[in-house]
């Protein structure tokens, strides 16, 4: 699928772009790279009308230095196909540069079988459209680092967290492993983290109110937690300098995530 330049300016307008460095969101060019985040509502910045639901990408700035800007792409019920499709990852392409950073999380939704925009098979369609990221983000100079989907909430009667996303994580890996791509196992990793805090402690993690009770989105402390193991892992896989990252052992308040307006 080819956009024309208006095309893919109107999808990049169509999703809530949030330029960060650490802690503060700021308008504009910025020098150094930029980390591009492509994925669903487990990711996506979140508005007023949503909290306290919060996306990881939200919470990722407060790990990077000053030099380091976080654009997230990331938009609720996409899968990688439906991303390709409407034109957001041609949109991200349209002004990535080299030595920037293309972060790619999907599987919620690719899992959606009674869908056919959004559904794709882990080892065919879904490996075929993240192909298109590697290739896209290789074929202009940035870095493509896949993410295995976080897992949700749910746990069985004993008490042990449970997968639930099949084998699009394997898929996953095993591309990363033919195409030499950094991978981030977010699965692996935040699977082990819900067994830690258990049945009770990962509430404090989702998006349980009042009156919602969520297993898959995060609220304020999940998102934290999960920005946290990417931008360890970033380090840890040489794709961020050491110098990229901070915070990394701190307390993040949860009053520095901020929900904006609803787009009108």
């Amino acid at each position: 699928m080819s956009l024309t330049r208006r095309q893919a300016a109107a999808a990049a307008l169509s999703v809530p772009l949030v330029f960060a460095g650490a802690g503060a969101a700021h308008a504009g060019p910025r020098r150094g790279r930029t980390l591009y985040v492509a994925g669903d509502s487990t990711a996506a910045q979140k508005y007023a009308d949503a909290a306290p639901e919060t996306g990881w990408g939200t919470a990722l700035p407060f790990f990077l230095r000053e030099s380091v800007a976080v654009a997230n792409h990331a938009v609720n019920g996409r899968s990688s196909k439906s991303f390709v499709d409407e034109g957001r990852l041609d949109a991200i392409l349209a002004v990535i540069r080299p030595g920037d950073v293309l972060l790619v999380q999907f599987a919620h939704n690719d899992e959606k079988a009674t869908d056919p925009t959004r559904y794709t098979e882990p080892w065919t369609t879904y490996r075929d459209f993240l192909r298109r990221y590697v290739d896209g983000a290789r074929a202009r100079g940035a870095r493509p680092v896949l993410l295995t989907p976080v897992e949700r909430r749910r746990f069985d009667a004993a008490g042990d967290a449970v997968p639930t996303h099949g084998e699009y994580p394997a898929a996953m890996r095993a591309l990363a492993r033919e195409e030499g791509v950094p991978l981030l196992d977010l699965q692996a990793q935040s699977l082990a983290l819900w067994q830690e805090l258990g049945v009770e402690g990962t509430k404090t993690y989702f998006n349980w109110t009042g009156s919602e009770q969520d297993n898959t989105h995060f609220n304020p402390p999940g998102a934290i937690a999960l920005a946290r193991l990417v931008a360890a892992g970033l380090a840890c896989d040489r794709v961020l300098a050491r110098r990229d990252v901070r915070r990394l052992d701190a307390e993040i308040p949860v009053s520095w995530i901020t929900w904006p307006p609803a787009a009108s």
